[in-house]
């Protein structure tokens, strides 16, 4: 794994290049990271008010709490994949220029959306201690499971902006493939509260093991609204991160002198 290793090893260049995503992602706002809060909390009022109120679907308990545990992970992972598959491409002229670990750009995008994720982390940790008093004594765990959450979206992010580089048709698959992978994945409902749970169980199994985002979600979320982890979600969230990292690790090492030159 000296893949993200060097993310330790070369800490002052990573260092640079995070502080250079960071600063001009938020380059000439007045309201800086908040903006990254904002979206996620303007995007549960609409769901909120959408589909727990005039399509009567949030029946779930603590519905928003519910609700903002998914869009955390969410936005987290989305973005990331988004960001981190362009990365290498946008940063060509400092990639053909200079010899570095060049890894490390990509992992500086994810960076900087991992801070938008820690700090929703932490408010949502705060608003389940105070709203949702079954879940006191898993909440701590949210922690724990959101860094595993994180080695699986830097694994994923890695190997799509490394194969991106050879076939840039990936970024444009990504954009496609988001928006109903999102539908396909329970943030705006249960899947165990569909009529699909009755009508077709073997359906709601494959959506509910066969996407890779659903049980880490599951465990993370679990863990601030339910305050009952499900072994099995915990194991899938931890074999999903082992592979993902060395999946990531071992397609960027098989494209790793081709970057410069496909650049």
């Amino acid at each position: 794994m000296t893949v993200y290793a060097d993310a330790f090893r070369y800490r002052e260049l990573f260092r640079n290049l995070f502080r250079r995503d960071f600063q001009a992602k938020y380059k000439g706002s007045f309201l800086g990271i908040f903006w990254s809060l904002l979206n996620p909390l303007i995007l549960l009022g609409v769901y909120f008010v959408v589909v727990g109120l005039l399509l009567k679907a949030g029946t779930t308990r603590n519905f928003p709490i519910y609700l903002l545990g998914g869009l955390a992970c969410w936005i987290f992972f989305s973005v990331s994949l988004q960001s981190a598959s362009r990365s290498m491409i946008d940063s060509a002229e400092l990639i053909k220029k200079v010899r570095f670990p060049r890894q490390l750009v990509a992992l500086s995008m994810v960076g900087t959306q991992a801070v938008t994720f820690a700090v929703m982390t932490a408010i949502i940790m705060v608003l389940s201690l105070i709203f949702v008093p079954a879940a006191r004594p898993t909440v701590v765990l949210a922690i724990p499971f959101g860094i595993l959450f994180a080695g699986f979206v830097v694994g994923v992010s890695l190997l799509a902006a490394s194969v991106n580089v050879l076939f840039r048709d990936v970024e444009h698959i990504l954009t496609a493939a988001l928006l109903p992978w999102f539908f396909l994945t329970p943030i705006i409902y249960d899947l165990g509260s569909l009529q699909a749970a009755k009508d077709h169980p073997k359906l709601l199994e494959v959506l509910r093991w066969g996407n890779p985002v659903t049980p880490p979600i599951y465990a993370f979320r679990d863990a601030l609204w339910n305050g009952h982890i499900r072994v099995a979600d915990v194991l899938y969230l931890v074999v999903a991160s082992v592979v993902a990292l060395a999946l990531g690790a071992l397609v960027f090492r098989s494209v790793d002198d081709q970057i410069a030159v496909a650049l």
